[in-house]
């Protein structure tokens, strides 16, 4: 998109949430709308949930100093539970503080507001009045999307009518109750409660931005934007694999993947917010040894990584797994990692991933096929998306992480992993795959055109001024 002389660029404020799976996309759409020539501000909400998160944004702006940080502070919510829906719930009781900040914050005015889909629904109504066009940034899968946008509808009807196996979305087709995250079947509980709300209000946004791309869920998208999903649905714009950021640091783990030979290194990795038990790390470590494969090995125990207890791989895995390890020339990392620049390392041949839908994305860039392991949240209905592209494998009967305390012994884990690393069927898949991630993204591509676009549209909305 080139901007004339006398044509003003819009003004684009983003409204990222909390934790690194919504604030990644977000810093990575707020650099590709700059390189686009349109100004960007970043709303930053204080206090962050993990040192992960701080870092993070205080090297993002000083790497991007076009990229104009807003900075909120917010009220931390006492109570118990996933610290990230708090934080949620916090910024979202919060948006009768956006508009005097804006007005505050903003020069030259901000004339398009992109929000977090955890936000929507109590940030919508409060930009409303505005006159702002608001879009909304859907940082999970397309199939995601379209279980958010019609699970009000679902749980409207009759207890006696609807199914108690499944959910039917129309145009998408069955998602069985067993995908869906296990907190969404409590009513009551604090996820669901925001899960309903903020679908009920994406018919109020202007557009929906969606960090995928047509040739990995072409027939949802289609049933999207064709109306089939809910009628009078906003535009469903698929503008991913979003930009990768320049690396904020170099990790350690290059100089040993440099050694390695081509494809022949697992990566396996739960996302920066999944701990699992000892008892089932032990059991992974067992099943990756005897797989016979090198292996790249980021562990997590707990869900923030301000918690992370500082234990001795030793006492975490037991000496003897330890000592095995290093006998076989593979590698542990108790802690953050790059991990894009580990999945687009040629030395890659696999990925053991939670399927967080940041990690599937990286994964199709790279071609890198995942053996798709969900643990929470979205991530059964990624990894179905997974399998369905082509991108990996994925074996339903393994449990959600800590499921009913049932493990995945080693000898299953192994064989799976041997599956992902010897299949050549895998391989050229994912390949074909990245192929079209790359295509999506590059001059002319679906991606390229959506972006285009959405910047179009921007122009032609007519900026109101905020209220005073």
């Amino acid at each position: 998109m080139v901007f004339s002389g006398e044509q003003p660029r819009p003004h684009i404020a983003i409204i990222p949430s909390a934790g690194m799976g919504h604030l990644t996309p977000s810093c990575r759409l707020a650099t590709t709308l700059a390189a686009q020539g349109c100004h960007v501000s970043l709303i930053v909400f204080h206090p962050m949930v993990s040192s992960a998160e701080s870092k993070s944004m205080t090297n993002f702006f000083s790497s991007f100093p076009s990229i104009h940080p807003i900075h909120f502070n917010v009220v931390p919510l006492p109570g118990s539970g996933d610290p990230f829906f708090l934080q949620f719930e916090a910024i979202r009781q919060s948006p009768h503080l956006l508009l005097p900040l804006l007005t505050s914050s903003s020069s030259p005015p901000i004339t398009s507001i992109i929000v977090d889909i955890s936000l929507a629904s109590t940030f919508l109504p409060a930009i409303s009045p505005t006159g702002i066009s608001t879009f909304i940034f859907f940082t999970a899968s397309a199939s995601m999307l379209a279980l958010c946008a019609y699970f009000p509808t679902h749980i409207d009807i009759d207890q006696n009518k609807r199914s108690k196996d499944h959910v039917d979305v129309p145009g998408v087709g069955v998602i069985p109750m067993a995908s869906i995250p296990p907190r969404l079947h409590n009513p009551s509980d604090l996820f669901t409660t925001q899960f309903v709300a903020n679908g009920r209000a994406l018919m109020q946004a202007n557009g929906v931005l969606i960090n995928t791309f047509e040739a990995l869920e072409p027939e949802t998208l289609t049933a999207f934007n064709n109306g089939v999903v809910l009628p009078g649905f906003p535009p469903v714009m698929a503008v991913g694999p979003v930009k990768q950021l320049p690396l904020m640091e170099t990790s350690a783990a290059l100089p040993w993947l440099d050694a390695q030979m081509e494809r022949s290194v697992v990566y396996v990795s739960f996302g920066s917010r999944t701990g699992m038990s000892v008892e089932q790390i032990r059991e992974l470590g067992v099943g990756l040894e005897r797989s016979g494969a090198k292996f790249l090995w980021v562990i997590k125990t707990k869900m923030v990584d301000k918690e992370e207890a500082q234990v001795e791989l030793k006492e975490l895995l037991g000496e003897e797994l330890v000592e095995r390890i290093k006998e076989i020339g593979s590698m542990v990392v108790h802690g953050w990692v790059e991990q894009e620049e580990i999945l687009k390392h040629g030395a890659v041949g696999g990925f053991v991933s939670h399927c967080g839908w940041n990690s599937v994305m990286e994964a199709a860039l790279h071609g890198v096929p995942v053996l798709a392991w969900p643990q929470i949240g979205d991530q059964k209905v990624n990894a179905e998306v997974v399998r369905r592209s082509g991108l990996g494998i994925w074996v339903e009967e393994w449990s959600w992480g800590g499921q009913e305390g049932k493990v995945v012994k080693g000898e299953e884990i192994a064989e799976r992993v041997k599956e992902l690393m010897d299949s050549p069927v895998v391989c050229s898949s994912a390949a074909r795959v990245a192929a079209e991630a790359v295509k999506a993204v590059g001059d002319g591509g679906s991606s390229e055109k959506s972006l285009a676009e959405f910047i179009a549209k921007l122009e032609g909305v007519k900026y109101m001024g905020l209220i005073n």
